[in-house]
């Protein structure tokens, strides 16, 4: 009959793990849920001005839709597309809303308590 061993095949503590695993995925989802993301369009050449960055993309487009096989219309096609996907992802804004103390507190012991609690539990006991 095999031995079972604990977390990572340590002796830690297959309980220790599981329930620093429990506390670190409470703490993430309240710390998690808690953020609010925007989103703010950015400045090219003055206000509003984001739209421009359709140029390359529709150019891009219109060479293939003239001959698919153009390199220079799949380089403006993808290269227009990637700058639109950065751009979203470079402009989006993380808030973190007001909350009192305690429930700060509770959500980081929960998130650092758990993720401590999973370290030890990988180690060899003595």
């Amino acid at each position: 009959m095999a031995k079972i061993e604990g977390a990572g095949g340590t002796s830690g503590g297959i309980y220790t793990f599981l329930f620093g695993l429990g506390m670190t995925i409470a703490g993430g989802f309240l710390f998690l849920n808690h953020v609010q993301v925007g989103y703010g369009f950015w400045h090219f050449f003055g206000r509003n001005t984001h739209g421009l960055i359709l140029i390359p993309l529709i150019i891009g487009i219109g060479f293939l839709f003239f001959n698919s096989k153009s390199i220079i219309g799949w380089v403006l096609t993808g290269g227009g597309a990637l700058i639109i996907f950065l751009g979203v992802i470079v402009n989006l804004r993380f808030h973190f809303p007001r909350l009192s103390l305690f429930n700060l507190m509770i959500m980081l012991v929960l998130l650092i308590g758990g993720i401590g609690l999973m370290l030890r539990s990988l180690r060899a006991a003595k």
